[in-house]
């Protein structure tokens, strides 16, 4: 917590002497000396001058926990806040923690992910320092079918996370991504544990990943025409900011989700760029041309296929394409 309580008392922006810090803190002057030389590390930029102190001159745009949690405030799941500088995937360790029993809303979070993954065993391209990658542990006790709609309501939350945190409007892809100018800005990747001896739902790992400082070049050659970022969208990106809004909103999110789930899905519905489309709906290697026409309450889609009769369309079992390309 030192570094936390540190960057608390350079809050103000003005001058803190390092003698107040040591008798605030109950630390010696050479202890804060080498706190505020870790922070520098991490990309804090800390003025010092004789005789009147340290004073935080700018923050760091690189993931951090103390930046985490200075956007998050007092929220309950921040002491479940697991930061890490490198990962094979958040989904990958989180899943581990959740096996050895962390709780409900336990977060892992980092920058860097060396094994990312995405939908039916694709990877997900994770640079270091480019994006976001979160993964949070929930735990219901009810059976599997009851979270039909986790994803959807999952994509609608961060859809709200980036709209409290940069005022972006962006639209979802159905099921799982979201998007902005036709492009993939961010994947989500749910994944379940049933406990062999009762049926029910032991826990769920969700995790995301938002792209936030790519450039163009920075993609794969193959993905580079279809994704984007939010620095290529605004010019800026904060992924401390972007982090702490993802947590809030999939908080609320998952404290409605069984009982009051309608508001978070007419929110999904209301976004999702899918409906109304021609698609290409892929079952393995069969591909059937159709009209989406709506979705139902549990996040399927309602489609017309091209010879006129009417079928539904579960995420689990598909992939659904634009016509013409990824939209």
């Amino acid at each position: 917590m030192t570094k936390e309580e540190i960057l608390r008392l350079l809050e103000g922006g003005g001058f803190v002497s390092g003698q107040k810090m040591s008798d605030s803190l109950g630390l010696s002057r050479a202890a804060v000396w080498k706190v505020i030389q870790q922070l520098r590390a991490e990309g804090y930029v800390i003025d010092s001058v004789t005789n009147r102190g340290y004073r935080l001159a700018s923050r760091p745009d690189v993931l951090n926990r103390a930046e985490v949690l200075r956007h998050l405030g007092d929220h309950p799941w921040r002491d479940r806040l697991v930061v890490l500088d490198t990962v094979d995937s958040t989904n990958t360790y989180a899943k581990a923690l959740a096996a050895q029993g962390a709780p409900h809303g336990t977060v892992v979070v980092s920058d860097h992910q060396t094994g990312g993954k995405g939908r039916r065993g694709r990877s997900f391209s994770s640079p270091k320092g480019m994006g976001v990658y979160l993964s949070v542990i929930l735990r219901y006790d009810v059976p599997p079918d009851h979270l039909m709609h986790l994803t959807c309501i999952a994509a609608e939350a961060i859809r709200r996370a980036i709209l409290d945190a940069f005022g972006l409007e962006v639209g979802i892809k159905w099921t799982n991504d979201l998007v902005c100018e036709k492009k993939k800005l961010s994947g989500i990747l749910t994944e379940l544990s049933v406990e062999a001896e009762t049926g029910l739902t032991d826990y769920v790992v969700c995790g995301i990943g938002v792209n936030c400082r790519q450039a163009p070049s920075d993609f794969p050659e193959d993905v580079a025409p279809m994704a984007t970022s939010l620095r290529q969208l605004l010019g800026r990106s904060d992924a401390c900011a972007l982090a702490a809004a993802m947590m809030t909103q999939l908080h609320l999110a998952a404290e409605d989700l069984l009982e009051r789930p309608e508001d978070w899905m007419a929110g999904y519905k209301a976004h999702c760029v899918t409906i109304g489309q021609d698609v290409k709906i892929v079952r393995g290697d069969s591909v059937q041309l159709a009209h989406v026409d709506d979705m139902d309450d549990q996040g399927a889609l309602l489609v017309t296929l091209a010879d006129g009769t009417k079928d539904t369309v579960f995420s689990g079992e598909v992939s659904v394409r634009g016509m013409y390309g990824y939209l």
